[in-house]
């Protein structure tokens, strides 16, 4: 049997391409465009440049804008203000540790923040390309239909959120741990998941919801031996010890997601809480006059407790972003951050199509959590697609994220906090195009169950006359697709483009 066209060689093929096309046009927008003077953080940069520092700057400075700032200065100097607490540490000890290690042979070269920004670059290169390799293999199994994920891939390389998987964040690192631990835990490593999980949750905040998946799973494996067992007799101590033994699993996966943000939390307090040090005097003065200016409490300064050291859980995170960012429960609903909802607008407008299309398809099983096992013959044979059974966890997961984002947080960065934390916004824009588009259907079926036009699978999708890529398809020939694909297709490269133009030179985004 000859291979199918999409695979994940090609995936990876592709999200080279488009990584290397970010970082080229990023170095043309930041020497063409003068950058914005934003009122961000920006530490003074202690060593003189050299003429190799004043290269990396050109080339890549367009990448260490905004929060890069902090990741970048917490690498180099740690946690030295109160206010980078903010920032979780797994990412900026990678960028230490790729800095010190594999980059040593620069150290005569390049200053420490070269060298961090170099290391980001790469880190985030190769993260963002093994996270569409995941996104691909992830969706294979959950939504069963090749090349609906073989798509949802590519879309991930032209992601709205593209800029941030390239700059000194988190992103990129983050979508690739939290990817691969969806996928090991479909195919039943709960150990390896829980790991990936666990370092997810070390990168980003937001990985801490990820604890839902364990205990969903748990939950359905319980309820589906509980019906099965349901039609005979049963002992009672079997079904006692069979709960109890899925319920302690899950709490032991749960506990080791929330390990790395309680240990960072214990790290802060006792950096900021505890007593005085002598830590002030090997403070640099041009970082003791930052601090100064701006109002930031340096760490062990003057021996006076901030007040979260005195609430009864004393987690600095959430303190952090309610008072130095004014982060809450409908802050920001303001008339002047009305330009931010519009920003936000088309990212909210597919995650609620996704929920409410995801709904209408499935009734029943959305109100019996899919604990429900099915019993008609037609129910043994679930749909395949974006619509399937298994996506159900996903969909309520990204839900969730969505309205959080949207009530509780800085409402423009949803964008990036969707495109990085759950696969349904891809998952459902393929869903969208494969639908919808009859320049992606053909009369091969991507599952022999299934009867849905599928794309990439006539003879000619791999044919030298018809591009491969499906992607590439569309754009040559954008004059004669669906209004809806133009749509989806102009929100990605819209906000792909749009986002190296701004953010790059310090203007605001998303």
């Amino acid at each position: 049997m000859s291979p199918q066209c999409p695979s994940r060689a090609k995936v990876v093929w592709f999200a080279v391409r488009c990584r290397a096309l970010t970082l080229l046009l990023q170095a043309v927008f930041n020497l063409l465009i003068p950058d914005h003077a934003a009122d961000a953080f920006s530490p003074p940069r202690l060593a003189e440049p050299g003429p190799w520092d004043v290269l990396v700057e050109q080339l890549l400075g367009g990448l260490s804008r905004w929060d890069a700032e902090h990741f970048l200065f917490i690498a180099e100097r740690g946690y030295l203000y109160e206010h980078n607490c903010a920032f979780l540490p797994l990412y900026p000890l990678s960028l230490w540790a790729v800095a010190r290690g594999a980059l040593w042979p620069l150290q005569r070269l390049l200053c420490p923040r070269s060298l961090l920004l170099l290391s980001a670059v790469l880190l985030n290169s190769l993260f963002s390309i093994l996270a569409a390799a995941a996104l691909y293999t992830l969706g294979r199994v959950v939504l069963r239909r090749r090349a609906v994920a073989f798509l949802a891939a590519l879309l991930f390389s032209l992601s709205p959120a593209n800029v941030f998987m390239a700059a000194a964040y988190s992103e990129s690192m983050f979508a690739f741990l939290a990817f691969s631990a969806m996928w090991q835990l479909e195919k039943g490593q709960s150990w390896l998941s829980g790991l990936l999980f666990s370092l997810a949750a070390g990168a980003r905040a937001n990985g801490l919801i990820n604890a839902g998946f364990f205990l969903y799973s748990r939950g359905k494996c319980f309820a589906l031996q509980l019906q099965v067992g349901s039609g005979s007799v049963r002992k009672l101590p079997l079904l006692w010890k069979e709960l109890l033994s899925l319920a302690s699993s899950a709490v032991l996966m749960c506990a080791g997601i929330f390990l790395p943000f309680a240990l960072f939390q214990y790290y802060a307090y006792v950096r900021f809480c505890g007593p005085g040090t002598d830590l002030e005097q090997n403070i640099p003065k041009p970082l003791l006059e930052l601090a100064e200016d701006k109002g930031y409490r340096v760490a062990a300064m003057d021996g006076i407790k901030p007040p979260w050291c005195s609430l009864r859980v004393p987690v600095v995170y959430s303190y952090v972003q309610d008072s130095y960012w004014n982060v809450g429960f409908l802050r920001y609903f303001e008339l002047r951050q009305i330009p931010n909802f519009l920003l936000a607008l088309p990212v909210t407008l597919l995650g609620s199509w996704a929920a409410w299309t995801y709904v209408v398809a499935n009734p029943r099983h959305c109100l019996t959590l899919g604990l429900e096992r099915r019993r008609t013959e037609e129910e043994e044979k679930p749909r395949d697609g974006f619509c399937c059974p298994a996506a159900f966890v996903y969909v309520v997961h990204a839900t969730a994220l969505l309205v959080f984002g949207f009530l509780c947080m800085h409402v423009q960065v949803l964008t990036r906090f969707l495109g990085s934390s759950s696969p349904i916004l891809y998952w459902f824009s393929a869903h969208l195009l494969q639908e919808h588009e009859p320049l992606l259907w053909s009369t091969g079926t991507d599952n022999p169950t299934s009867g849905k036009p599928v794309l990439g699978k006539s003879p000619s999708s791999c044919g030298r006359r018809t591009p491969d890529n499906p992607i590439v398809r569309l754009l040559l020939n954008c004059r004669s697709i669906t209004p809806l694909s133009k749509s989806i297709l102009g929100f990605f490269l819209c906000y792909w483009l749009l986002g190296l133009v701004l953010h790059c030179n310090f203007l605001p985004w998303t």
